[in-house]
């Protein structure tokens, strides 16, 4: 974990693959969202190594205060399949309603390379926390 000008980072990285996430609260039962607790985070990918690689599925595992785990897999990410370049990133943004007031959230991508090699990246484990809330 690090610490920038809007809040903690958290970050990862598998096979030169540096997955950083940045969550922030968004509010409470929000008219979409009656009851829950609204979180973002804004996640970039960067390709610190040689390969050429694309994002096709992700998993996402988002466990609440009372343990209980909810598990997402899907394809790409916010309906898209990046590819990234070497040197290169790809950020985005999503968000995550929790029904209580403390969680977290940490999975992985499953990318491939241009000659067909494919490999998990892990996502960090990152907490999902309303401000003032007791963990």
């Amino acid at each position: 974990m690090s610490e920038t000008s809007s809040g903690p980072t958290y970050e990862a990285v598998t096979r030169n693959i540096r997955v950083r996430v940045a969550p922030s609260y968004l509010g409470h039962s929000l008219p979409a969202f009656p009851g829950q607790h609204l979180h973002s985070y804004q996640i970039t990918i960067i390709n610190e190594g040689s390969e050429v690689v694309q994002l096709l599925r992700r998993h996402w595992r988002i466990t609440d205060g009372h343990g209980q785990v909810e598990e997402v897999r899907g394809a790409g990410v916010i309906g898209e399949q990046p590819t990234i370049l070497p040197g290169r990133a790809h950020t985005y943004s999503s968000f995550c309603p929790l029904p209580t007031e403390v969680g977290s959230m940490q999975g992985t991508y499953q990318m491939v390379t241009v000659e067909g090699k494919f490999f998990d990246v892990a996502i960090p484990a990152f907490p999902l926390v309303v401000p003032g809330a007791r963990n």
